[in-house]
């Protein structure tokens, strides 16, 4: 890496503390890990870049809950690979015929103890 770079690690466990212990100082060091990456990619690319990152945060505020959130992007991330203009058409009519779709229509949710 470049000394002019950011560092881009991530540490998983620091994130989840903070995110408990100070929200609001969370999502400032979100935002700002949002900024840095989106700093090092191509500046071409940036406006397409911040228009999804809009979209997530979007899908994030509109949601009641973390999982509701979760869930609302890991579709939006489907409906990029196999929906219209998605990947899967990208990739040719081979891949449009196999497509199928990856969320299943019901699923049973399990409670864990917290602890």
């Amino acid at each position: 890496m470049k000394d002019d770079q950011p560092s881009l690690s991530f540490d998983f466990d620091e994130w989840k503390s903070l995110a408990e212990l100070d929200p609001v100082a969370f999502e400032n060091k979100r935002r700002a890990a949002i900024e840095t990456l989106l700093g090092t990619t191509p500046t071409k690319n940036r406006p397409r870049l911040r228009g999804l990152q809009w979209r997530v945060d979007m899908e994030r505020q509109r949601s009641r809950n973390p999982m509701q959130s979760f869930l609302r992007i890991y579709s939006m991330m489907w409906d990029s690979v196999c929906g219209e203009n998605g990947l899967l058409q990208a990739c040719g009519p081979a891949a449009v015929a196999k497509k199928e779709s990856p969320v299943p229509k019901a699923a049973k949710v399990l409670s864990f103890r917290r602890g």
